[in-house]
């Protein structure tokens, strides 16, 4: 499967974050490959950033796999509709929740439209992110690094928080860290900062929550061809996107959702506290 898949990517670039799947040349790849499982069968999953990139992969995965969804973008309205079509090709229902997961007051009203919507919550998603590129610490605004990491790894705190009374035993909550939070990046310092403190943010959670029954992992993605690098990167840099992994080229969101799944289902029932590495071959220090 991954050898017919493309090595390189055409120069592009987009002006706002966090960026629109449909701008993107080629469109990413999102669609599950192989038979549904129904391995998630009557499950409710919120997935943050689920419009488009990783989040819609994992939506469409867990939608062939059963379970109705409910997923939150901040203001992609077509990738949203797009994504919420696919879905419901599929038979399964999806609620479309916009709003800014920075707000502690949208995280609690997120969290109530799906339990007005569903009425339960099964896995929680936390998989919103942005970053914005900057040579310098200096040039790291007091603004941008508060917005950095509210947008990252608060919205996180607000929407557990939200979030705990309706999670009953058997419960996941999966969040999306990022490869920098193991091996830094120098042009992306506030947004790496936010990534190593979703790692340490799973491995505490899973300590508090294990005696719930509540799973709590982590998918630490390497480069992964989703609207966040059109709209973080020049065309220079989007045109050698990925090419200094071992396996030589960016990912694909469907390659990366499968690992979501895997945490949402019984297989990983033996598993909290732990990260996932889909990252093209790059060795990190867990």
């Amino acid at each position: 499967m991954s050898e017919t898949r493309p090595e390189g990517l055409p120069p592009q670039h987009q002006t706002h974050q966090p960026g629109s799947e449909q701008e993107m040349q080629p469109r990413p790849h999102s669609a599950p490959a192989g038979e549904p499982g129904r391995r998630l069968a009557g499950k409710v999953a919120l997935i943050t950033g689920g419009d488009s990139g990783i989040g819609r992969a994992v939506a469409l995965a867990y939608a062939r796999e059963g379970a109705r969804l409910a997923i939150v973008y901040l203001d992609e309205e077509e990738d949203a509709r797009q994504t919420q079509k696919d879905i419901q090709a599929m038979d399964a229902p999806c609620l479309l929740i916009p709003g800014d997961v920075g707000s502690p007051d949208f995280c609690r009203s997120a969290v109530r439209a799906v339990m007005d919507a569903y009425g339960r919550l099964d896995v929680l998603v936390n998989n919103a992110a942005q970053q914005y590129p900057a040579q310098s610490i200096e040039q790291i605004s007091a603004e941008q690094l508060e917005h950095t990491f509210r947008t990252n790894i608060f919205s996180m705190f607000y929407l557990v928080k939200e979030a705990m009374p309706f999670l009953t035993r058997g419960a996941r909550i999966i969040n999306t860290t990022s490869v920098t939070a193991y091996r830094g990046s120098k042009h992306l310092v506030d947004y790496a900062a936010t990534k190593g403190a979703i790692v340490a943010f799973t491995r505490s959670l899973s300590q508090q929550l294990a005696p719930a029954g509540i799973h709590v992992n982590a998918v630490a993605p390497g480069p992964i061809w989703t609207p966040l690098i059109p709209a973080s990167f020049s065309e220079e840099e989007v045109a050698s996107f990925g090419k200094n992994v071992p396996l030589g080229r960016p990912g694909q969101p469907d390659e990366v959702a499968p690992a979501y799944v895997f945490l949402a289902t019984e297989g990983a029932s033996y598993m909290t506290g732990q990260v996932l590495h889909p990252n093209g071959g790059e060795i990190v220090n867990t």
